[in-house]
């Protein structure tokens, strides 16, 4: 059996995953990054337009974690907040600025442009035009691949992760402290799984975006890493609160986030009659906090009995509009929508999963030598609802931290057992059923679990998704294995996690809305 051996394993390469590596590489470990698809550009990360949180010129680590804590409806970990403010603008000074060199927009002065998003009491945001994850990725990217610690694996998707009481062949493993050695890969090309040994594993996999029928996360965020984990045993936190951005955009044939940024440079919420609505629903008006902005949305959606709002901008100059939001401009000029001059149609879309992996300080989770870093971590920061812009941060915080503390090997107590061999089934699978399983878990989140929720919805939910996931795993045990039918139990895994949360969470609080 083909196996790979290395002391880190980082699977997936967002700006989480990268900055762990590119820390414990440059502590002298030997990496190893898979990410699964042919790129390493992938997950959410270049989606992020907006930008990152640093600190504005009349702004204190106190008034950031206010912000954070009041948009996290007082729901947020404390020390987890006290530790993103005091280490975030430090590491995005000295990691991403001055170490990485991401270039990052400037005043004529020279000065780092700061704007404003939706729930900041001051404007701390620096950003690269309207494509600043995306800035960001390549350039770490650029900085892994020259990295002589750093190799990579593309299209290769990881399967499950390897744990003493799941796969070693000495049977008295079972009564060890919960462990994790690496994972099983699937090679997608070939078809072939085989392990990676590795002396710390760090989780990076991303969002889930996928689960639901709309969603601003590209098709890769189908929750892989929250259904290894849920596998694994692994103790997951606040998956009840999926975040839906208020303003994806109304189309059936793209997927495009207008970042809220647009509505930071002054951009309004308008309904059909081109009526503002927002100030109706908070003192904020259209830059409210993201999961009430969502809400509204909906429920003037449901009052006009119109498929969606708009969000209009063309009062400002067509030139500053085409060189602040250049990549938005585009995407909508191709769709037939000039921003410039008329408004654009929006409606929310699943965005973000406030909830994950819980972790400690360091990125530790409750399964010993798995770290987890970036949004399928639940780090206690974002609480019932993240505030705008700090999930990059977030992501070089922890990716930091768990990079470092992964770098602390002593290879004598880490032990990696023998496992037993991976076993190959050869049932074709028809990808027409594929796709409607896709479609009936899409459909019941978006419908049962989505922005408001109902006890008798959730409920529904819960048999449709275990109906489904018996199917599902009858597939998964006899199909030739591709990564099509591992997202697939992934996704209804992840989808019933989520619903879970749901239920057993009773308080109606921040992205988990519940009505009766």
């Amino acid at each position: 059996m083909q196996e790979i051996r290395t002391e880190i394993l980082v699977i997936g390469s967002g700006v989480a995953g990268l900055i762990s590596a590119l820390t414990a590489a440059d502590l002298g470990r030997e990496v190893l990054v898979i990410s699964k698809l042919p790129t390493l550009l992938s997950g959410n990360t270049p989606w992020a337009q907006g930008g990152i949180v640093f600190l504005g010129k009349d702004d204190s680590p106190e008034k950031l974690k206010k912000d954070i804590i009041d948009a996290g409806h007082y729901h947020s970990w404390e020390p987890a907040v006290d530790f993103i403010v005091q280490e975030g603008p430090r590491l995005v000074k000295e990691l991403l600025i001055e170490k990485y060199g991401v270039l990052f927009d400037r005043n004529a002065d020279g000065e780092l442009h700061l704007t404003s998003e939706g729930a900041h009491s001051t404007s701390r945001i620096i950003h690269s035009k309207d494509k600043t994850g995306e800035i960001i990725h390549l350039t770490l990217i650029e900085k892994a691949q020259k990295h002589p610690n750093i190799k990579f694996l593309v299209d290769h998707t990881a399967v499950d992760l390897l744990t003493l009481s799941h796969h070693s062949t000495k049977s008295t493993d079972i009564y060890e402290k919960p462990t994790c050695f690496g994972a099983f890969v699937l090679n997608n090309q070939t078809g072939k799984v085989f392990p990676i040994f590795a002396y710390n594993t760090i989780l990076a996999t991303g969002g889930l975006g996928q689960i639901y029928l709309h969603t601003t996360n590209p098709p890769e965020a189908t929750g892989d890493g929250i259904a290894m984990a849920y596998r694994a045993g692994v103790r997951l936190l606040n998956l009840q609160f999926i975040q839906f951005h208020p303003t994806a955009f109304y189309s059936e044939r793209v997927n495009l986030l207008i970042s809220e940024a647009v509505r930071g440079e002054g951009g309004k919420l308008i309904d059909k009659y081109g009526r503002e609505f927002m100030n109706e629903y908070h003192e904020n008006g259209s830059l409210a906090p993201r999961d009430i902005v969502a809400r509204s949305i909906h429920q003037t959606m449901l009052k006009t009995n119109h498929p969606c709002v708009y969000l209009d901008i063309s009062f400002k100059s067509s030139d500053w509009i085409k060189s602040r939001f250049p990549t938005i401009y585009q995407n909508l000029l191709k769709a037939g929508i000039d921003m410039t001059v008329e408004p654009i149609p929006v409606v929310p879309a699943a965005h973000y999963s406030c909830g994950g992996l819980g972790v400690s300080l360091k990125g530790k989770t409750s399964l010993s030598r798995l770290y987890a870093v970036g949004e399928v971590a639940c780090t206690g920061v974002h609480g019932a609802n993240r505030l705008a812009s700090t999930s990059l941060l977030e992501g070089v915080v922890w990716g930091y931290h768990a990079g470092k503390s992964a770098s602390e090997i002593n290879k004598s107590d880490q032990y990696i057992p023998e496992i037993f061999p991976w076993k190959d089934e050869n049932e074709y699978i028809d990808p027409a059923l594929i796709a409607q399983d896709w479609l009936t878990i899409k459909n019941t989140m978006w419908n049962y679990v989505g922005l408001v929720r109902t006890r008798q919805r959730l409920t529904r939910a819960t048999t449709i998704l275990r109906h489904l996931q018996n199917e599902i795993e009858q597939f998964y045990k006899r199909a030739k294995m591709n990564k099509e039918i591992l997202q697939l139990r992934n996704g209804i895994i992840t989808a019933i996690a989520v619903t879970n949360a749901s239920i057993e969470d009773k308080v109606s609080r921040g992205a988990h809305y519940l009505e009766n």
